[in-house]
């Protein structure tokens, strides 16, 4: 008789003998199959490239807005068009996921930004700029929710909030990549070139699909359940009220969606013009703009990490009212701090990055168990980028009133966004702990 064990599944989970490895800091990591960590590298890696694509634009928009002649109103509505977009591009990718499937629909996705990211760079005009970037936003709306999604139904309960967090790591992972390319390409070239070779290098992501298409694969148990609901993919399902006793999606879309824009408002007013902000009003060269940077995409590193695991230790709802806090008042610091005192600005830098990232943490674990699996991919992709959309208001906003309010002062909108979250989450269950299909 054979004494030889038989050899683990692909999707197979850890034997008890093995928990000390799950209890390290990467026990996240130890606990995930080896399919499941090929779509964490694919989700991670989908996510970065993602927001490299997108910090082009705000990173390039006092180059945009000298060679087109724009002012701040018609500069902030590049990334509402954006964001807009988004919420439809997210809404059709997670109803593609539930339909054909996450891996497809990741790959749709990135191929789409990428694609659109570099017709950006050749652009003549005004218009035709602000069309390449609203068909850009079909793919950026829908990479996180699809991503998430993917690793979300790989990952264990006890881990979940840690191992979407680490995903969730990798929008600071490109945003600091694009920041890196943005000094260097701006130091070696003039403003009005520099601004189109920015744009160019966005098709980086094209040869991850390659990747995708060969390594990742959907977790079957999840696929399982999803191919055999004949309600997949279905809008309808996810504004479908309780009645007899029955529960329905709609008041969780209603919140979700309410959260969703809380958050990014704060988010996006922040990501689009901080850049400006450090340059126009505290006079920072490119360099200079880097350095700050640095300490600002460095907190939102650790912040994703962080958030993700209180997520895991607190529950999802408090990990957001506490960073929804914190958010808040770091903006009402950063925009008030005196002229001069830019050492100040430096280090504090650090703590908004860290707290407006780590409220995000607990997004990717949270929305996902708050929908089942046959309409997961549409309730989340509708919520987060509904979010987004709704969300996008905001940065018009400073948009408009930084000619009068200075783009400082303008910044204290985003504390409004924070404001709005907590108070969605009023409307939402607890989740933490909860196993998905």
């Amino acid at each position: 008789m054979s004494t030889t064990p038989p050899p683990r599944s692909a999707d197979a989970r850890p034997a008890p003998a093995e928990r000390s490895a799950e209890d390290g800091a990467f026990g996240w990591l130890h606990a995930l199959s080896p399919r499941g960590r090929r779509a964490f590298a694919g989700a991670f890696g989908g996510y970065a490239l993602d927001s490299y694509d997108y910090f082009t634009l705000p990173l390039s928009m006092v180059a945009l807005s000298a060679y087109f002649g724009l002012d701040s109103g018609q500069t902030g509505l590049f990334t509402t068009v954006t964001l807009v977009v988004s919420a439809v591009g997210g809404a059709v990718a997670g109803v593609v996921a539930d339909r054909v499937g996450r891996v497809r629909a990741l790959m749709i996705t990135v191929i789409t930004y990428a694609v659109f990211t570099v017709a950006c760079g050749f652009a003549p005009t005004y218009e035709t700029l602000l069309v390449f970037r609203a068909l850009q936003g079909l793919g950026f709306g829908g990479e996180w929710a699809v991503g998430a999604i993917l690793v979300a139904e790989y990952a264990s309960a006890r881990h979940r909030g840690r191992t979407l967090g680490a995903v969730q790591s990798s929008w600071a992972v490109g945003w600091g990549l694009a920041a890196i390319v943005y000094t260097l390409v701006f130091s070696f070239a003039g403003d009005d070139l520099a601004w189109r070779v920015m744009f160019w290098t966005g098709a980086l992501p094209a040869l991850l699909v390659v990747w995708l298409r060969r390594r990742v694969h959907d977790a079957p148990t999840a696929t399982a359940a999803r191919e055999q609901d004949p309600a997949r993919g279905s809008f309808a399902a996810i504004f479908r009220p309780g009645r007899d006793g029955a529960p329905g999606l709609l008041r969780t879309t209603v919140f979700a969606g309410l959260l969703s824009t809380g958050v990014q408002g704060g988010y996006y007013t922040l990501a689009t013009w901080v850049p400006t902000y450090l340059k126009s009003e505290r006079g920072l060269s490119v360099v200079g703009t880097g350095g700050y940077l640095t300490f600002l995409i460095s907190g939102a590193f650790l912040g994703y990490l962080t958030g993700g695991h209180l997520t895991d230790r607190l529950g999802r709802r408090n990990n957001i009212w506490l960073f929804a806090l914190l958010s808040a008042l770091c903006i009402l610091a950063y925009a008030n701090i005196p002229q001069g005192a830019n050492t100040l600005l430096l280090v504090l830098g650090f703590p908004l990055g860290f707290c407006m990232s780590a409220i995000f943490s607990g997004f990717g674990s949270y929305l996902s168990e708050l929908y089942p699996t046959a309409v997961r991919g549409t309730g989340q992709g509708f919520t987060y980028n509904t979010g987004r959309a709704v969300g996008a208001v905001f940065p018009t906003l400073v948009g408009f009133l930084a000619d009068s309010w200075g783009v400082g002062g303008a910044l204290v909108f985003g504390a409004i966004g924070y404001g709005l979250a907590a108070l969605a989450l009023l409307g939402l269950p607890e989740t933490r702990g909860k196993e998905l299909a």
